[in-house]
């Protein structure tokens, strides 16, 4: 038997072949969690796509919605930090609360490109864009890269600047209290984002959310600098400005890996070993062949390869393949998709079909 069998959101495989043509028709299977799993075969395009889209949607706006709020909320928790803090650092002039404002007001304007992707990930997908919007999440983690590296670009010549044309800082008590109020704020943000972000699978508030935290921890070491500044040492400011660059460029590391990694459709391992020994024991599956995960936004989508007996009728093959597809769903977290191929274990002396491929793959 060298008929494919594909099941799935979207059914159909690189070489062109679909499976509904194989039968005639179409099948879908929409899971919805907490609720009776129905696999039954719908035969009209509308009752596909309404039936198909309806989980999906209902996911992508309950994760959008929930990314959004926790954009908003650190927006407005950053904004009134920043700007108290700029009313501290125009009375004191000091150029490390400078740095630190600037790296707030920078955070917080992040949510707006996050933002954008978040609700561009509702849109549905479209023949040009047949995966949907969620990749936006990739580009908007770009932008906070970005900001990040120019944050830490102005807040290191500033401290050269102020390094070598020392002044003295004035109003010491009010920026203590300013950097301990951007601890509190950036530190909470931080907790916030990167709680939902790993809830909901999203890279790019995750990165964000490390930026906050690191933000936190220079509002500290302006501390340091105003104490320094009251014992009399005139470097204290711009010396714990440059350690606040130091620890932006850190921050810009760990973001800069993270979103990189993303792009790059990388995943954890352990998805993948999760996935595969799920599959082995699916009814019927007597081997997994290929396996590829990769993210669209805060969601997952796999397409795989398992082995089925031979001898199996095409319907059988089918069923064993939903099975398959089913148990992934449950198995690994926000897999929303999967696309599932099942191959005839071969026989004796039979030649492998695949074979006609091997001059479309790639050098």
């Amino acid at each position: 038997m060298s008929e494919r069998h594909t099941t799935g959101h979207g059914h159909g495989h690189g070489h062109g072949h679909q499976h509904s043509r194989a039968h005639g028709h179409e099948h879908s299977h929409a899971h919805r969690h907490g609720h009776p799993h129905e696999h039954g075969h719908l035969h009209t395009p509308w009752r596909r796509h309404s039936h198909e889209s309806a989980d999906k949607l209902d996911a992508a706006l309950e994760t959008s919605s929930r990314g959004l709020r926790a954009l908003w909320a650190s927006l407005a928790v950053l904004g009134v930090t920043a700007l108290a803090q700029a009313v501290v650092v125009a009375a004191s002039g000091s150029v490390a609360l400078l740095g630190d404002t600037v790296h707030n007001a920078a955070d917080a304007l992040t949510a707006v490109p996050l933002g954008i992707a978040f609700v561009l990930g509702r849109r549905a997908a479209t023949r040009r864009f047949t995966y949907g919007y969620g990749r936006a999440e990739d580009l908007a983690g770009l932008v906070i890269v970005l900001v990040i590296a120019a944050s830490a670009v102005f807040a290191g010549w500033t401290a050269v600047e102020r390094l070598l044309d020392p002044r003295p800082v004035e109003h010491l008590p009010a920026v203590a209290v300013a950097a301990l109020a951007g601890f509190a704020g950036n530190e909470w943000v931080a907790r916030y984002r990167i709680r939902v972000g790993r809830a909901i699978g999203s890279a790019a508030l995750v990165a964000d959310g490390l930026h906050a935290r690191a933000d936190g921890f220079t509002s500290l070491a302006v501390l340091l600098g105003a104490g320094g500044s009251a014992l009399g040492w005139r470097f204290a400011d711009p010396v714990v400005g440059l350690a606040i660059t130091a620890a932006i460029a850190l921050v810009l590391r760990d973001a800069a890996r993270e979103v990189f990694r993303r792009m790059m459709d990388a995943v954890d391992p352990a998805l993948v070993d999760r996935a595969e020994g799920t599959l082995r024991e699916v009814a019927g599956v007597r081997e997994v062949g290929e396996l590829r995960l990769r993210w669209i936004g805060h969601r997952l989508r796999a397409e795989v390869t398992v082995v089925v007996d031979g001898e199996v009728t095409v319907r059988q093959a089918h069923a064993i393949a939903v099975d398959a597809e089913h148990a992934l769903l449950h198995a690994v977290p926000r897999l929303t998709a999967a696309l599932v191929h099942a191959d005839p274990a071969a026989a004796p002396g039979e030649a492998d079909p695949h074979l006609k491929l091997a001059h479309h793959a790639s050098p």
